[in-house]
């Protein structure tokens, strides 16, 4: 059997508004970490590598580039600094497409998707909203799972636009926050059940299928 191959790409805001919720953003973000690196050990069948891309006005950051789950470190204050602008659209048009040149020659691959953000998109120069929207769309054609996860924000309008349907609300709370990261963590556990039991009918809405995600899910 060939193992099955697990991308995780987060697409993480670190614009000046996310400073409120800096602490809370490092601690979940290394929650989903240990929670990944879990689900490889319960699916040994199934191998997952992490990328993790920042960005805000001065850059887009890829801090993690694939990297094997049961090698990676956590991340901490120094790594994540919350300043500037918001330019959203680059953050995604940039990571998706170099990710899928990356996965492009590999069989049973299986990529999930997350994008966390407390605002709208102010400041993007290499890619518009028509750009976007046509990357998701081609990507999820071949499969790819999308979260949009949001605050502050009309999320399910902003997400829709994107063609994205897996939505999750949030209000810039820490204790709020810990439970989205809590709740990420369980339907990503769903996933892989469902790579485990080769269930793949509409693999695109998986977690909108689940209790832990869905389109409606405000928390």
């Amino acid at each position: 059997m060939t193992t099955a191959k697990v991308y995780n790409l987060i697409i993480l805001d670190e614009s000046g508004s996310m400073d409120t919720i800096k602490y809370e953003t490092i601690s979940g973000f290394n929650e989903v970490v240990q929670t990944i690196k879990g689900i490889e050990k319960k699916f040994p069948e199934q191998q997952h590598f992490i990328s993790l891309v920042t960005f805000n006005g001065y850059g887009i950051n890829t801090l993690l580039d694939k990297v094997s789950v049961s090698s990676l470190n956590q991340i901490d204050p120094n790594t994540y600094n919350p300043s500037s602008s918001t330019p959203l659209y680059d953050a995604i048009g940039l990571s998706v497409l170099k990710l899928k040149m990356d996965v492009a020659r590999f069989e049973n691959v299986h990529v999930l998707v997350t994008i966390l953000t407390d605002g709208e998109e102010n400041s993007s120069k290499e890619f518009n909203h028509t750009h976007i929207n046509s990357i998701i769309k081609g990507q999820k054609d071949l499969g790819w799972t999308f979260t949009y996860i949001g605050a502050n924000h009309d999320v399910e309008k902003v997400a829709h636009s994107i063609s994205i349907t897996n939505t999750m609300v949030f209000e810039a709370d820490a204790a709020i926050l810990k439970h989205v990261f809590t709740e990420e963590s369980n339907a990503r556990i769903r996933y892989s059940e469902r790579i485990r039991n080769h269930v793949d009918e509409n693999p695109v809405n998986f977690y909108e299928k689940s209790e832990d995600f869905n389109s409606d899910t405000k928390v």
